[in-house]
């Protein structure tokens, strides 16, 4: 049957019925009857056609809604196609706009909305003409629904108006269903005469010309009263529509992905509310405001909830820990904030140098334990606050040695800290202002998120700041500060007190408001005597800015106070560029001063400013001969040596411009290098000198990653580069994947910023840009990698080689201590050549440090084989290193590359300590020995005894000589740039040699600096963990213990040993006379010694599942043998459950990052699963089971969370990790719950832990649903379906986006 036709018959049926006045029931028989296959479309369309509105009769309204309960047409087609018309002639025609409001009364309900297969029984295959294929009734159903789905987007302008192409039929629902409720609301506000402008644009209201008004008319008093009375019914409408709990989901749908539609439908709420206030005449219908402004208010926290009879519904929907009142701060209340604190303790740690800026991982923290938490603002930053002051007062009583102290403690408090929360503050109004404007989906899900976690709606960040800087004044004990500091405390108190004091600076900008600087106690008489405190005399900065010449006193006092404004440290910045060359020096050093280590409101602007000054620019008179980066050698000469400190280059990592250092390193080392020096007399003292400049850079270069480590360890130890050691090659990617992004800035942009902000290199650098490095750093590989080839004679590198040798053997001859004829082939020189006459040999080569460096490896091969069979004294051998050290500095980085290839090789035979040809250790060794048991005895971890006993002390050759020449060092400060590169390198050398091998070095150097002894026998304890798995499982347990108390005191009050204080320790290490050292300070510095790093997922996985045990256990008893599910007894076990959680989440990220929490998602998590172990074999309670599922889960998603954030853009890193790791694991769940994978653990546990799983990602993580495969999330959604988890679906799927409206509609019958 044609159209034509198809549309007469109908109509003719129609006429007929409505004559005869029949019953809808003969209705919908006889237009069945008299048309055969009905299509739902083309009879609604046909049905609307003629009844809008030369047909406006009630009998056809009452066929219609007859015809939507039989499902003979699509509701929501009807509905549409109604509302596109009626809704437009409302006020011409009153009636069928009533007419209308009761058909949506009774049909409209999101349930009743998804007839869309009417007459599917009539129509059991349908032909199309001209391709002869049948299809069959599915798929005819299906092309019957796009038609649908089509025709409502094109009749309600569903496309156009919410942005969102519609193509489903979820869509279409959503969609359609908001568009009826803001035109009902619009409808109603036009009804009540308000203003067009009070709309907005884009208000989708339905207007349509005043009809002409005859007062005398009869029929128009009675369209007027119905005019009246659709106003309120429409209301009523209203109400109903909204108050279903499926319409909750779907107005939450239109909340979640089209943000700015949702709040214009608030305002226009909120002019309802006004006008019902503001006249009386609305008094009638206050109720039904009421209840609709309720509605769709409830809609904003509308969430879906597990089944509260259920245990583990219970334990998702337990909200944050209450804070227990302590005096002891730190003992027990922080637990779930321990990831700050194990942040900022691990970042100072002396054997890395982070490459991400410390403010942006802190961002994200900040950002990610405020979501986990659920906290308000206020208690997210007063932890932080308390967790930057813990740190520095474990400074109280330092270790001394080469670690970084409290410069680098205070950088993160003073510095760090801050730069992160102006961070987070800035987010806000970025994120306020997206809003505004209407930003991303997913921007504006996260303010949605974030506005259902506080509990007294979304406060502002600002204000939870200001009142978190209030409380501080309340915890005195930390606020003390240490006795080192506490001079330039009181100064710092003497200019707040005149700052405040000062009414002209009440209008001052500050980071926050100037009034966080007026709470209670902070600076004031009451607190600070100001007999106590130094007056305040002029700054030598303001005498600098007023023109002083830069004097030697004056650079002194400038390089002694820290500078105070950003256009001081300009200035020096300048003079130190275009200066003569006596100013260059001293602006270099005054940058280098305390202004870089104490001027902490201006400190990341004067890092940005030395770190441009590491690349600085051609100078204007350079003649194109030789490096331009020579003229500007008086200024770059005591920048490198100033910021060679411990303290100072962690100041630069915690400022994220290690890889731009990297950068600008490079071409120094290559031009520096090539160049050959103009003076013979090279010395130890600081003198700019082309090789002292060379020494300087190329040994910071390589303080920047673990040079002399072979790539293969990186493998073995399973560290990647952003999670472990660190290659050049990753530095350089570092840089350049930044200055790519900031050349890709608009020119407006770029020009907006400051001076600090630029880059420190306009241009991308690539090693092979540096061709003298790149050879060098390919022979250091293969040096390491394998044994050196001989070289032929006549080579360039052999003769140097010679040269150097000459050198060597000279000065050995002048002191009278070589040994034979030092011409002798086999020891004097590589290829037999004689090293010459005496008075040759005196000369020091004249040679560019880059071959210097080329021949080193093959003259230490000679020397130390001459060592090896005699022919050179053990003695010889280490005044020749020395030699060679003091001729070129940068050689000692040749030497530890060499000597440690050596040792790993293992094939040079030990040699005996014992006093005579190597120095001896016996006099502390074995005291060494009993401190390190001791300490390791107080950290809870007991390992057989590793005495060496009465045997003589022996090390291999190559670690004998290396250790015999470091002992030569002096401790003085410009030789600082050399230990900080020999430390670690030998600590690293010597834990690869058989046991007792630390000990003995540990002795050697605690003989030659006593007051370092504490220091070195700590460095010496952590190598116990490098390949002792036995120990490192001791310790983890002891961190647990520490933290959370012992099993059986898990109900007792808490402890001064408990919490952060007991875990990371109120200092950092107890003198007595039995030493103590914190476990979990003690387990932070060794965890990156640990080789199989793989073994510590499963060690903290046992540890939260045995703790999940015995909290069930503990609460069984209190509850007299069974676990009653109330609510306290449920939020006690939740609470010690996340804090077992979260400190294995946090030893986890630190000890193997990214490579570690992959295979906790992968494998670890998975495995445990699968896998049936003896203890699980035994009889344990269903409680146990659910909790120790609920554990798992909450540490698998803490780890994820620490690691890749929450937020909905995560960093360019971890975006696409993230999503490829949690996907991969929630497959592994679908596979699971589909039968295609088998599992050994209790139901109970895997059911807790996929239900807990998908509760903390819906409530915490959401944007990592949005990351998810649509069809897995799907799977997994109705895996939940089939265990009645119908609300928990709807949760995961509602945080799909856009995509996932499908699947929600399928499941919205679901809910109870």
């Amino acid at each position: 049957m044609d159209q034509l036709a198809f549309e007469e018959r109908v109509l003719k049926k129609v006429k007929w019925c409505q004559e005869r006045n029949e019953s809808p029931t003969v209705w919908a028989a006889e237009i069945v009857s008299g048309t055969g296959a009905l299509d739902a479309a083309d009879l609604g369309e046909l049905l609307v056609n003629h009844l809008c509105f030369d047909n406006n009769h009630p009998s056809l309204w009452k066929f219609l809604h007859y015809a939507l309960s039989i499902r003979l047409l699509s509701p929501l087609h009807l509905l549409s196609l109604l509302s596109s018309r009626v809704i437009h002639n409302r006020q011409s025609q009153p009636e069928a706009y009533r007419l209308f409001l009761e058909l949506l009364r009774s049909c409209a309900f999101p349930c009743n909305l998804l007839g869309v297969d009417a007459c599917k029984d009539n129509c059991p295959t349908l032909q199309i003409k001209g391709l002869g294929l049948l299809i069959d009734r599915e798929k005819a159903a299906c092309w019957r629904a796009l038609r649908i789905i089509k025709s409502v987007d094109i009749a309600l302008c569903l496309s156009q108006t919410y942005g969102v192409h519609i193509v489903e039929l979820g869509h279409a629902v959503v969609f359609f269903f908001f568009s009826t409720i803001a035109s009902l609301i619009d409808c109603t506000l036009d009804d009540w005469g308000l203003q067009t402008n009070e709309l907005g644009e884009g208000s989708g209201v339905f207007r349509d010309n005043e009809p002409q008004r005859n007062p005398s008319s009869k029929i128009f008093g009675l369209n007027d009263e119905i005019r009246r009375i659709n106003s309120f019914i429409a209301l009523e409408v209203l109400g109903k529509l909204t108050g279903n709990r499926r319409a909750m989901v779907l107005l939450r749908l239109v909340h979640l992905n089209v943000p700015e539609k949702f709040d214009a439908l608030l305002q226009k709420i909120q002019i309802l509310e006004a006008q019902k206030l503001a006249s009386s005449k609305f008094s009638s219908v206050q109720h039904l405001l009421v209840k609709l402004s309720s509605n769709i208010q409830k809609a904003l926290g509308f969430q879906h909830r597990l089944k509260k009879s259920h245990m583990i519904g219970m334990l998702i929907d337990i909200g944050p820990s209450k804070r227990f009142s302590h005096g002891n701060f730190g003992s027990g209340q922080s637990a779930c904030w321990v990831a700050f604190d194990i942040y900022m303790e691990n970042v100072l740690d002396a054997k890395q140098l982070p490459v991400r800026s410390a403010v942006d991982i802190l961002t994200e923290t900040i950002n990610t334990l405020h979501m986990v938490n659920r906290a308000c603002w206020h208690e997210t930053f007063l932890e932080l606050w308390l967790s930057a002051l813990r740190l520095v007062q474990r400074e109280r009583d330092p270790l001394e040695g080469p670690v970084p102290h409290l410069e680098a403690r205070l950088c993160v408090l003073l510095s760090i800290v801050p730069l992160s929360i102006a961070h987070v503050l800035e987010d806000d109004s970025i994120s306020d202002s997206s809003s505004r404007v209407g930003g991303s989906v997913s921007s504006c899900k996260e303010a949605i998120h974030k506005h259902g976690l506080d509990v007294k709606g979304h406060v502002s960040r600002k204000q939870g700041l200001l009142s978190s800087l209030q409380v501080l004044g309340h915890f005195t004990g930390l606020l003390c500060p240490p006795s080192s500091v506490v001079s330039a405390a009181n100064r710092a108190a003497a200019k707040a007190v005149n700052f405040i004091s000062d009414p002209r600076n009440a209008k001052e900008g500050l980071v926050g408001d100037c009034h966080a600087y007026f709470w209670p106690g902070y600076a004031s008489a009451s607190a600070i005597s100001f007999s106590d405190l130094l007056p305040v005399q002029k700054s030598p900065w303001e005498a600098f800015m007023e023109g002083a010449t830069l004097t030697g006193s004056l650079v002194h006092a400038l390089m002694m106070t820290p500078a105070s404004s950003v256009a001081e440290v300009e200035k020096v910045y300048h003079i130190a560029l275009n200066g003569m060359e006596e100013e260059k020096s001293s602006a270099a050093k005054i940058l280098c001063g305390a202004s870089l280590s104490r001027g902490w409101n201006i400190q990341e602007h004067v890092v940005h400013l030395l770190v441009k000054l590491l690349s600085p620019p051609v100078p204007p008179n350079f003649s194109g001969e030789g490096s331009p980066l020579v003229d500007h050698m008086s200024m770059l000469n005591p920048i490198l040596f100033g910021l060679s400190s411990i303290d100072t280059v962690h100041i630069l990592s915690l400022h994220g411009v290690i890889p731009d250092v990297a950068a600008a390193l490079m071409p120094l080392c290559e031009a520096f290098g090539s160049l050959t020096p103009l003076s013979q007399k090279i010395s130890m003292s600081i003198e700019s000198s082309v090789y002292m400049v060379f020494s300087a850079a190329f040994l910071f270069l390589l303080r920047l990653w673990k040079f002399y480590r072979p790539p293969l360890e990186q493998c073995v130890t399973g560290r990647s580069a952003i999670g472990g050691e660190l290659t050049l090659e990753y530095l350089l990617l570092l840089h350049n994947s930044c200055t790519t992004s900031q050349t890709a800035a608009s020119e407006s942009e770029l020009s907006s910023k400051s001076l600090l902000h630029e880059s420190s290199m306009d241009k991308p650098i690539y090693i092979d840009s540096c061709p003298k490095l790149r050879a060098w750093y390919c022979q250091n590989r293969s040096c390491i990698a394998s044994p050196l080839s001989g070289l032929c004679g006549g080579n360039p590198v052999h003769q140097v080689a010679n040269v150097i040798l000459k050198m060597i053997y000279s000065k050995m001859a002048q002191s009278g201590t070589l040994p034979g004829n030092p011409s002798t082939p086999s020891s004097g020189s590589i290829c037999g050549s004689p090293p010459g006459n005496m008075e040759d040999s005196c000369q020091r080569p004249m040679l560019p440090a880059w071959e210097v460096l080329e021949a080193i490896p093959f003259v230490l091969e000679v020397i130390l084989t001459a060592c090896a069979h005699g022919r050179l004294s053990s003695r010889d051998l280490t005044t020749g290193l020395r030699d060679l050290v003091d001729f070129l500095p940068a050689s000692i980085a040749v030497i530890i590359s060499y000597f440690s290839a050596e040792v790993t090789r293992g094939v040079w035979k030990p040699v005996a300590m014992n006093g005579t040809e190597w120095p001896s250790p016996a006099a502390n060794l074995l005291l060494v020995e009993s401190e390190i048991k001791e300490i390791l005895a107080a950290a809870g971890v007991h390992v057989p005894s590793c005495s060496s006993g009465v045997a003589p002390a022996m090390l291999p050759l190559p670690m004998a000589a290396f250790v015999s020449l470091t002992i030569t060092f002096k401790l003085e400060k410009h030789l600082e740039y050399i230990h900080a590169v020999v430390g670690p390198a030998l600590e690293n050398c010597a834990a690869g040699c058989p046991w007792p091998s630390m000990p003995i070095i540990s002795s050697l150097w605690s003989q030659k600096i006593h007051r370092w002894h504490d220091f070195i026998v700590v460095s010496c304890t952590r190598s116990v963990f490098r390949q002792n798995q036995e120990a490192v499982a001791q310790l983890l347990r002891s961190c647990f213990t520490s933290f959370l108390g012992a099993h059986h005191d898990s109900t007792c009050p808490l402890t001064g040993r408990r919490g952060v204080n007991g875990l990371l320790g109120s200092v950092i290490f107890a003198r007595g006379v039995h030493p103590y050292m914190a476990s979990g300070w003690l387990y932070l510095r060794s965890c990156r010694t640990i080789q199989n790093i793989q073994y510590v997922n499963n060690v903290i996985v046992q540890l939260v599942a045995e703790y999940a045990f015995k909290v069930a256990t503990d609460l069984g008893n209190r509850e007299s043998g069974r676990l009653k599910s109330n609510q306290a007894s449920l939020a006690f076990a939740a609470s010690r459950l996340k804090e077992v959680a979260a400190l294995g989440a946090s030893l986890l990220c630190v000890t193997g990052g990214l490579q570690l929490v992959q295979e906790l998602f992968r494998e670890t998590i998975p495995t445990w699963l699968l896998s049936e172990r003896e203890e699980k074999c035994k009889k344990v309670s269903s409680v146990s089971c659910i909790l120790e599922g609920y554990a798992l889960a909450y540490l698998l998603v803490l780890s994820g969370s620490y690691l890749w954030g929450v937020a909905a853009r995560p960093s360019f890193w971890a975006s696409s990790r993230r999503a490829r790791v949690v996907g991969l694991h929630v497959e592994f769940m679908v596979g699971v719950l589909e039968g295609n994978i088998s599992l050994r653990c209790d139901p109970a546990t895997w059911k807790a832990y996929v239900c807990c799983f998908v509760g903390l990602v819906v409530s915490i993580a959401p944007s990592w649903v949005q990351e998810m495969k649509q069809e897995t999330l799907r799977k997994l959604a109705y895996g939940l379906k089939g265990w009645q988890e119908c609300e928990l679906a709807l949760s995961l799927l509602e945080r799909g986006g856009i995509p996932s409206i499908g699947s929600i509609i399928e499941l919205i019958n679901a809910i109870n």
